[in-house]
C-alpha cells in the first residue's frame, strides 16, 4: 500500500497556500462564493449569511478547526481528528459536507467526515449558513460546508506552476507538508497534489495526552480538456487515507453481556487503525443555447476499520469493517430568461450502501469472535429535482427556488434479529426566498425564509448496538424526516473604512431527531439511547463579525449568540454553543513584516438538557485564550515566484479548557491544546 511520509513531503515544503493569503482562517466578505446560489456570486449579493474561510498559513490539522471561534460556527469533537462542523447550533447530521461540491456521505458515530482531506490542498471553505435544502438536498437544515480544493483554467499559453511548503508544531510534534503542481494550455488543465501529516500525542496543561495523535496522506488529480469551445470535459480523483487514528472522547468503563454473564472490559476506546476515501468524479461542461449545462457522474467510497478496545484485556474487543459506498449523478443548466431573470433547473441522485461486517468477543477470555453486524445491507437514496430564480425588482435583488426529494431506505436486518417493517420513504418539499436590499453603495440589507429537511440516516434507522458513547442504540426505521423553516434578518458592509456582517435568525425543527438516554438497561448492562423524533425544537440567535482599519492596523471583531429549545421536555436542547467573543488586531502586508493576535472569549454553558440526556450533560465552565501570528512575505526568492515563512503561537497562557461540544464522560473530557509554537515554509512557483 502506497504511503506518503510526512517528512519526505516537508522536505520539499509544506502548506499548499498561496503566499497572499492571510495568517488565520480569514472570513472573506465581498469575495465570489459558488456554493450560496449554485454558481459564481458575490457574496455581498448573496441574501444568506456566508463565511469564505482560507486555511492559516501556520496552523491548522483539520477542516473543523477552521470553523472554531468563527461567528455562528463551531465545531464538536471526540479527538484530535474527529472535529465536526457545527453551524448554528446543528451538528453533523443537519449539515452537508461537501468536496469540490460532491457530498460525503457516511453513516459514521466516531469521527468527524469533513476530516477526510488534508488542509494542505485546501483552496478554501465556503460555509453558507442556514436552509441549502433547494440546492443541496436532505440535511442543509444547518447550512453547507464545501471544502473546495485548487482548480486552475484554459490559457491562451502553456503555463507551470505549483506551490509547495513545510509546517512543523510543538505541542503535537507534529510534522506535515503538501506539493502542489499546475499545467495549463489552451485545450487542458492539470492539478495534481499531495500532502502528508504526522502528528504525535498533543501537549494540554494536563500533560500529553494519550490518543491523540495520527498520520494521513492525500493525492488529488484534477484535469480539465476542452473539445471545443462550447464542451468540455473533467475528472477529479481524490484518495485520503489515516492510520492510527484514536476518539478519546468515546472513552467509558463497560462490560460485555457474554454466555456466561458479564464481563468487565476496563475502559473502552474507539479508534480506526486504517480508513480512507476515495473520490471518483467525471463531469461534463458544455454551452447549449443561451446558457450551460453542468453534469457529473460520482462514485466516492468512505471505508473504516472501527475498533473497540479493552485496557483491561488489552485487545480489540470489537473489530468492524464497512464501507459506506455512494454512486449519484447530477445536472444544473443555468440560463437567462428574457433580460432579468437567471434561471437554475437541476436534478440530484444519489444511493449509499453501508454493510458492516462487525466480530466481537465477548466470553470470559474474550477470544470466541461471535458475528455481530449492528446491521445488514442498508441503502439510503435519494432523488430531487430543483429550480432557481434569481431576478430584480428595482434596485433589490430576489432569489426564488424550490425542490421535490424523495429519498427511501431499507435493510436486510436491523440489529441481529429484525428483517420486516424496515422499509421507508419520505417525500419532501424544500423551498427559499431570499431579497437583498443595497442601501448606499457598500451597505446592503438582506432576507431570507426558506424551508429545508433532513431524511434519518442509515444507522438512525436501523443499527441496535453499543456505540462509543457508551449506551446501547436502538435505531428506528420508521422515523420522520426532520422539517426547519428557517428565517432570516442581515446586514452586509465593505468599503475601504469598514467591512461587518451581522444577521439574526430563527429556526423551528419538526420531528427533530435525537437519541433520547432513557432508564431502560440492555442485556450488555448498557443504558439504552433510543433514536426518536422530538415535537418541536427552536434555535434563534444572532452572529456577525467586523474589520476596521486603525492607523496602520486592522481591527477585527467576530461573536456568535444562540439559544436552541426542545420544546417536548421544556428545556434547552443538547450541547448548545456558548456564546462567545474574539477579538483581534493586526498588521497585514502583501510583501514584508506581518502580525496578527487575538483574544476569544467563550462564556460558561450552564444551559443543559437534563431530562433529555438523563443527567450526563453538566455545565461547562468558560474560558479566554490567546493567540498570536506573525510572518515575513517575500517576493522572488531563487526558483520561487513568492515565498514566505509564517509563525503561529497558540494558547499563550497554557489556559487548561475544553468547549462544550467535547465529547466525553461528563467532568472527564479531554482538554483542548495547550501552549505551542508552529513554523510554516512556503512558496509559490
Amino acid at each position: 500500500m502506497l504511503r506518503l511520509r510526512p517528512l519526505a513531503v516537508a522536505v520539499l515544503g509544506l502548506s499548499a497556500l498561496p503566499v497572499s493569503s492571510l495568517v488565520h482562517a480569514e472570513t472573506l466578505l465581498g469575495a465570489q462564493t459558488v456554493t450560496a446560489k449554485g454558481y459564481a456570486a458575490d457574496t455581498l449579493e448573496t441574501p444568506q449569511a456566508v463565511e469564505i474561510l482560507q486555511a492559516p498559513a501556520a496552523g491548522g490539522t483539520v477542516a473543523g478547526e477552521l470553523l472554531r471561534g468563527k461567528p455562528g460556527l463551531a465545531a464538536q469533537s471526540d479527538g484530535a481528528w474527529g472535529q465536526n462542523p457545527v453551524l448554528r447550533g446543528l451538528k453533523k447530521e443537519s449539515v452537508v459536507v461537501m468536496v469540490d461540491g460532491v457530498r460525503m456521505n457516511s453513516a459514521q458515530p466516531q469521527g468527524a467526515i469533513a476530516s477526510f482531506l488534508d488542509l494542505g490542498l485546501l483552496e478554501r471553505a465556503e460555509v453558507v449558513k442556514g436552509a441549502g435544502s433547494v440546492l443541496y438536498g436532505s440535511g442543509a437544515m444547518g447550512g453547507v460546508v464545501n471544502l473546495i480544493t485548487p482548480d486552475v483554467g484554459f490559457t491562451a499559453e502553456e503555463r507551470l506552476g505549483g506551490r509547495i511548503g513545510a509546517r512543523f508544531s510543538s505541542v503535537d510534534k507534529g510534522v506535515s507538508g503538501a506539493a502542489l503542481l499546475t499545467r495549463s494550455s489552451a485545450n487542458s488543465a492539470l492539478v495534481l497534489g499531495v500532502a502528508g501529516r504526522d502528528v504525535d500525542d498533543y501537549r494540554s496543561p494536563d500533560g500529553r495526552e494519550d490518543r491523540t495523535g495520527y498520520q494521513s496522506d492525500t493525492l488529488l488529480a484534477k484535469y480539465k480538456h476542452k473539445l471545443n469551445e462550447d464542451l468540455s470535459l473533467r475528472v477529479n480523483l481524490q484518495r485520503h487515507e489515516d492510520e492510527d487514528v484514536w476518539y478519546p472522547g468515546s472513552a467509558r468503563v463497560q462490560a460485555v453481556q457474554g454466555p456466561n454473564g458479564r464481563v468487565p472490559l476496563g475502559l473502552v476506546t474507539i479508534h480506526s487503525p486504517e480508513q480512507r476515501r476515495e473520490l471518483y468524479e467525471l463531469g461534463v461542461d458544455a454551452k447549449l443555447a443561451e446558457g450551460t449545462l453542468s453534469a457529473e457522474i460520482y462514485r466516492q467510497e468512505v471505508f473504516r476499520q472501527i475498533r473497540a478496545r479493552s485496557d483491561r484485556f488489552a485487545k480489540d474487543y470489537v473489530r468492524n469493517d464497512v464501507s459506506f459506498v455512494t454512486d449519484g449523478a447530477k445536472a444544473k443548466y443555468l440560463f437567462p430568461v428574457g433580460e432579468n431573470h437567471l434561471l437554475t433547473v437541476g436534478m440530484d441522485f444519489w444511493r449509499m450502501r453501508g454493510d458492516p461486517e462487525r466480530y466481537m468477543d465477548n466470553n470470559a477470555a474474550l477470544d470466541n469472535n461471535v458475528r455481530n453486524d449492528p446491521f445488514n445491507k442498508g441503502v439510503i437514496e435519494s432523488s430531487g429535482v430543483f429550480v432557481q430564480d434569481e431576478f430584480a425588482i428595482g434596485e433589490t435583488r430576489i432569489v426564488a427556488g424550490a425542490r421535490f426529494d424523495r429519498v427511501s431506505g431499507e435493510a436486510a436486518r436491523k440489529g441481529m434479529t429484525q428483517t420486516s417493517g424496515l422499509d421507508n420513504t419520505d417525500n419532501n418539499l424544500s423551498w427559499s426566498l431570499g431579497a437583498i436590499q443595497p442601501l448606499d453603495e457598500s451597505l446592503s440589507a438582506y432576507a431570507n425564509l426558506g424551508r429545508a429537511y433532513r431524511a434519518p440516516d442509515m444507522r438512525e434507522r436501523f443499527e441496535d448496538s453499543a456505540r462509543g458513547d457508551g449506551y446501547y442504540h436502538v435505531g428506528n426505521p420508521q422515523l420522520d424526516a426532520e422539517v426547519s423553516t428557517s428565517f432570516e434578518l442581515g446586514l452586509k458592509q465593505a468599503d475601504a473604512a469598514l467591512q461587518y456582517q451581522v444577521a439574526a435568525f430563527y429556526t423551528r425543527i419538526e420531528d427533530y431527531i435525537a437519541g433520547r438516554v432513557t432508564g431502560q438497561i440492555a442485556p450488555s448492562g448498557a443504558r439504552i439511547k433510543l433514536t426518536e423524533n422530538l415535537d418541536k425544537v427552536t434555535l434563534y440567535g444572532i452572529d456577525g463579525s467586523a474589520s476596521v482599519p486603525v492607523g496602520a492596523f486592522v481591527a477585527d471583531a467576530g461573536f456568535t449568540w444562540l439559544r436552541g429549545k426542545n420544546h417536548q421536555d421544556d428545556e434547552p436542547l443538547f450541547q448548545m454553543p456558548a456564546p462567545e467573543l474574539t477579538l483581534g488586531i493586526g498588521q497585514p502586508a502583501e510583501r514584508g513584516f506581518w502580525w496578527r493576535a487575538q483574544l476569544r472569549a467563550v462564556a460558561e454553558q450552564d444551559r443543559i438538557a437534563a431530562k433529555f440526556s438523563n443527567g450526563t450533560e453538566n455545565p461547562t465552565a468558560g474560558f479566554v485564550t490567546a493567540d498570536a501570528e506573525f510572518g515575513w512575505r517575500c517576493g522572488k526568492v531563487g526558483a520561487f515566484e513568492s515565498a514566505g515563512l509564517a509563525v503561529q503561537l497558540s494558547n499563550l497562557a497554557d489556559k487548561r479548557h475544553h468547549e462544550h461540544q467535547t465529547e466525553g464522560v461528563s467532568g472527564n473530557e479531554l482538554a483542548a491544546p495547550g501552549r505551542g509554537i508552529a513554523l510554516s515554509l512556503n512558496g509559490s512557483f
